[in-house]
């Protein structure tokens, strides 16, 4: 049974300033709950209970608040978070991938029955998919179609190709969320192969990677690509809308407007 959710929250948020000025991106609150908080409560509504958060940009601010965040979190550092990706953010916490984990983007908030369809859902590597995903770009100005990670599926139904770029949005079936689950199988599969490449790519971090422009600035999609060009299969779970990204200061004033979760 998964009990295990690793949140990527070493980010700076940028495009979110001035909210991110004094906080991190995870701790700015949607309809007055943190983003971090949002998702934590719909991860133990499924009966999750242990929280690997990995933090950075102003961690000291997540340790002051951590009583906030609930029970079962435990934080892992990324002292590299100015200079790498999603990827290498994630790996730092590469300890806690060995059993089945959930992961998280932690600039996401979605609906308790997203996490529900998630961990229904069978296959040893499960995305969230949003089918709906191009109604959430309509007006969306800041943060255009284009940076989407799109993703589109084989006549087998498995996910073929998913990845910021991967293919024409008009093309895609739908939009990967940044929420996904792997099994023990999809976990060993999953971290075998980041540590094949690791091992590949050390010395030469400033070299591209799949979609990436470096190994170092990789995305978690460009990991799962790789996987899928081998031979893994890799599931998507449907869901229409009941999500949104907060990546800027747009964002989080359409989702004021919007969330009603």
């Amino acid at each position: 049974m998964t009990r295990r959710a690793v949140v990527v929250a070493a980010g700076m948020g940028r495009r979110l300033a001035p909210y991110t000025d004094a906080m991190p991106k995870c701790l700015v609150p949607v309809r007055g709950k943190p983003m971090l908080r949002r998702a934590l409560d719909a991860f133990r509504g499924e009966g999750l209970d242990d929280f690997v958060v990995v933090r950075g940009y102003r961690a000291e601010v997540l340790e002051a608040r951590r009583a906030e965040l609930g029970p079962g979190v435990r934080f892992v550092e990324n002292r590299d978070f100015q200079t790498n990706n999603i990827l290498q953010s994630l790996f730092c916490a590469e300890g806690e991938l060995g059993e089945p984990f959930v992961f998280t983007y932690a600039d996401i908030v979605f609906a308790d029955d997203v996490v529900t369809a998630l961990m229904a859902a069978p296959g040893d590597i499960c995305l969230v998919v949003d089918r709906r995903f191009a109604d959430s770009y309509v007006g969306r100005t800041e943060h255009p179609l284009v940076e989407a990670e799109v993703c589109s599926v084989g006549p087998d139904g498995a996910v073929a190709k998913v990845g910021k770029r991967a293919l024409p949005a008009e093309q895609a079936v739908g939009e990967f969320i940044g929420l996904g689950k792997l099994s023990a199988a999809g976990a060993a599969a999953f971290t075998a192969t980041y540590r094949r490449l690791a091992a590949a790519y050390a010395g030469r971090e400033d070299q591209p990677f799949q979609r990436a422009p470096t190994w170092r600035q990789a995305y978690v999609t460009d990991l799962l690509q790789e996987l899928i060009d081998g031979g893994v299969k890799v599931t998507p779970v449907y869901i229409d809308g009941r999500w949104r990204e907060i990546d800027t200061v747009q964002d989080l004033e359409r989702a004021e407007a919007k969330v009603d979760w």
